[in-house]
């Protein structure tokens, strides 16, 4: 349908209708993406992903829970307490998760683009099909703990028990195995209260989080913090007008004792996650890194066309919970 009677296009009847029957169109030889939404969470884990291989519990991880031996003090006989035998080893347990996206291609569609086609629809659909991936990816993320089909992200690798009773086939009621969890009670997230979650974080687990992680208008009310104690330092005989640097303001991560908090558009509003990647990692299996199965006749099926695969099988694992936190409850900017 053209749009007539607009800008320099005549009315449809008669000039329009003329124009359009005897004139091409004038289209943009790219396909504009409106729907996906980046995820620096998603953007990370799969840059430094760690490659799996197959069999059953395909990711098994010794770790202790427990100490092995016992420390003794003793003096000039140098006499001591026979040992006993400790259990300090434990194995946790991972299975590779599936994730699959189909692909059509029609036999009359591959005919009538041939040539003529100023998007090839095979191309876009391809293309789609590692975006719907990532966005699969980021919801499980954010959001599954429970459903055992599905990779289990963070709401189930960052829990104390709450939202599972177990994770890598084992108990959280092994106080080494659950991650700290806080409420921070309806208030809004300043650099003084994410300090204390930080300290409270690396006081829990031993080690220093290395990165931080909130919801766009979560992140938003942490930086209204940081912007109202701003001050800006001009040159003599310089203005903000004749600069070549100008006066920056605000930040693309906000650093709170030396931790980066990132904005994640996926990430629930209100929750704040410091997050350990020296413990956590995605593992994808080698030969099904968003690989492609290769199109299918559906002739068997009485259609001219193929069908393909874009498979992906991986898991979010994370081998030492206590280095992870999650606080919830933080006011958020509505925008």
């Amino acid at each position: 349908m053209a749009l007539y009677g607009q800008g320099i296009v005549p009315a449809q009847v008669p000039y329009g209708q003329e124009l359009a029957a005897t004139t091409r169109r004038a289209f943009m030889p790219y396909l504009v993406n409106q729907i996906y939404q980046s995820s620096p969470l998603v953007a990370s884990l799969l840059s430094n992903k760690k490659t799996a291989l197959g069999g059953v519990s395909s990711i098994s991880a010794p770790v202790q829970g427990n100490p092995m031996t016992t420390s003794q003090w003793t003096g000039y006989s140098g006499a001591f307490t026979t040992p006993t035998q400790q259990q300090g080893v434990f194995l946790s347990e991972f299975n590779l998760k599936a994730l699959i996206t189909p692909v059509t291609f029609l036999g009359m569609e591959g005919a009538l683009q041939l040539d003529h086609a100023v998007v090839p629809l095979l191309e876009a659909r391809m293309n789609d099909a590692g975006n719907n991936g990532g966005a699969a990816l980021q919801t499980a993320l954010y959001g599954n703990s429970t459903n055992t089909t599905q990779l289990i992200g963070l709401p189930g690798a960052v829990d104390d028990g709450t939202n599972a009773s177990t994770y890598g086939n084992l108990s959280r009621s092994y106080s080494w195995w659950q991650s700290k969890q806080y409420a921070a009670g309806t208030v809004a997230p300043t650099r003084q209260l994410v300090l204390q979650y930080i300290v409270g974080c690396q006081k829990y687990g031993s080690e220093n989080p290395t990165l931080g992680i909130m919801g766009p208008g979560t992140w938003t009310k942490l930086a209204d913090d940081f912007v109202a104690q701003e001050s800006y330092q001009i040159q003599p005989g310089r203005g903000f007008d004749s600069d070549g640097d100008r006066p920056r303001s605000a930040f693309k991560a906000l650093d709170v004792a030396g931790v980066p908090i990132y904005m994640d558009l996926g990430c629930p509003e209100g929750t704040l996650y410091l997050l350990n990647t020296k413990y956590m990692h995605l593992h994808v299996h080698e030969q099904a890194n968003f690989s492609f199965s290769g199109f299918e006749s559906l002739l068997s099926n009485n259609v001219l066309g193929y069908i393909g695969v874009v498979l992906t099988l991986c898991e979010l694992v994370v081998v030492k919970p206590s280095t992870q936190s999650a606080v919830s409850g933080f006011t958020s900017v509505s925008l």
